[in-house]
């Protein structure tokens, strides 16, 4: 039941998340922020295909090290 009471992100609650909430509605403007969240996504996106890219290079690196042994 704690995880309803905190959620997992630095411990933050609901109050402090609505805190931030209106925070961030009140310096962007409502307008504003679905092309801040889509902004996010993208660079969200943008990082996993990143990430997916050093673990290909990753595993050709290991491989050729595999061939090497042989």
């Amino acid at each position: 039941m704690l995880a309803t009471k905190t959620l997992l992100l630095l411990g933050l609650g609901a109050p402090e998340l609505l805190f931030i909430a209106l925070v961030v509605l009140l310096l962007f403007g409502g307008s504003k922020i679905p092309e801040l969240m889509r902004g996010l996504g993208k660079g969200v996106k943008s990082f996993k295909e990143g990430m997916n890219e050093v673990g290909d290079v990753k595993a050709d690196i290991e491989d050729e090290a595999k061939k090497d042994e042989k």
